[in-house]
């Protein structure tokens, strides 16, 4: 396995409410791990600086924490906290709840994110695009993306991929991941006990 990037910050966001599982996403277990263990070892796979986004209160056990600036936001305001925290350009971004994304898959957006042709300029995002759509909680960001984060927070606009259409971005198809090797049920998250259950068969 390849050496942890130092030019890379991974922040797995965990603070959603978690209503429809009807327990803490984060500590549902999986084959006997927890998801957001799991969680943590593909990040640290990638790189030492590792955070979580959620409740300090919760986590600081597991690693350093970030809090929302702007709360009840949903993802958007994970990811705009976590931007505004990192010191790296590159950042990944994971929800708790993705179990099956791995290292390679990791390996293979920071490559793409890394290798951004001038004409890409030095898109903001490298974002997997499948035919159930954007997959902005699996996807690579420059912190510059936390700028029109806070400006659509600030005016009660909360939905991440509305955002991609200002911003320069990198999107890779379906059609791109298979042809590297990647399913796209990697992206398949667990939202429900019936989607855990589903998951151990």
């Amino acid at each position: 396995m390849d050496r942890p990037a130092s030019d890379v910050a991974a922040f797995i966001l965990a603070g959603g409410k978690s209503t429809r599982m009807g327990t803490d996403k984060a500590f549902v277990a999986l084959d006997g791990r927890m998801l957001l263990a799991r969680a943590l070892e593909v990040a640290r796979s990638v790189t030492a600086d590792v955070h979580i986004v959620g409740d300090a209160a919760k986590f600081a056990t597991f690693a350093p924490v970030v809090q929302d600036i702007f709360p009840a936001c949903g993802p958007l305001g994970g990811i705009h906290a976590a931007l505004r925290a990192s010191q790296r350009e590159l950042n990944v971004i994971l929800a708790v709840d993705t179990p099956f994304v791995s290292f390679a898959l990791l390996q293979f957006l920071l490559t793409r994110a890394r290798a951004c042709s001038p004409s890409d300029r030095k898109a903001a995002v490298t974002v997997p695009r499948t035919r159930d759509g954007w997959q902005p909680l699996c996807a690579v960001y420059r912190r510059e993306f936390a700028d029109a984060a806070e400006s659509a927070l600030r005016a009660g606009r909360h939905k991440i991929d509305a955002l991609f259409d200002s911003l320069p971005v990198q999107s890779i198809a379906e059609e791109e991941l298979e042809a590297a090797g990647f399913s796209p049920t990697l992206f398949r998250n667990l939202n429900t006990p019936d989607d855990v259950a589903n998951a151990r068969q």
